[in-house]
């Protein structure tokens, strides 16, 4: 099986629609804000661990695509991007919705609780998934 691999810097030269600038890529994490209150009131870095256990298992899952390797090439620039939804509801509908549109992605399963937490998607330019994420504002 020959797989084609495109060289990070072969990526950064395709140019955004926008415009001119170099492809930049995101890693985007959603996390769900009702953990860190009551009734669950999980510690902040039980939250943070979420987030981490969901962006790993997402970068591992899609290694082989041309942006994640790309991203991954590039360790001091790697830019990611944690927006919270207010809780379990709202989490499972971006996923559905993300799963529809065909956005590559992780819903992370705190186990052995089965309670789904984060959400990762693997390394995306900007433009191909903010319209999915827009109404949800930066984690706090």
């Amino acid at each position: 099986m020959h797989r084609l691999v495109v060289p990070a810097f072969q990526l950064n030269r395709k140019m955004a629609a926008s415009g001119g600038e170099p492809q930049i890529l995101v890693q985007y994490l959603v996390l769900r804000k009702d953990l860190s209150q009551a009734p669950f009131s999980w510690p902040a870095g039980a939250v943070v661990a979420q987030a981490c256990h969901a962006a790993t298992a997402a970068l591992h899952l899609h290694r082989d695509h041309p942006h994640t390797a790309a991203y991954l090439r590039e360790l001091e620039r790697m830019r990611k991007v944690v927006l919270e939804v207010p809780d379990e509801t709202t989490l499972k509908l971006l996923a559905e919705t993300l799963q529809q549109k065909n956005i590559d992605h992780k819903l992370w399963m705190e186990q052995p609780e089965n309670i789904p937490t984060c959400i990762a998607l693997r390394p995306y330019p900007k433009e191909e998934v903010s319209q999915y994420l827009k109404k949800f504002r930066l984690f706090k």
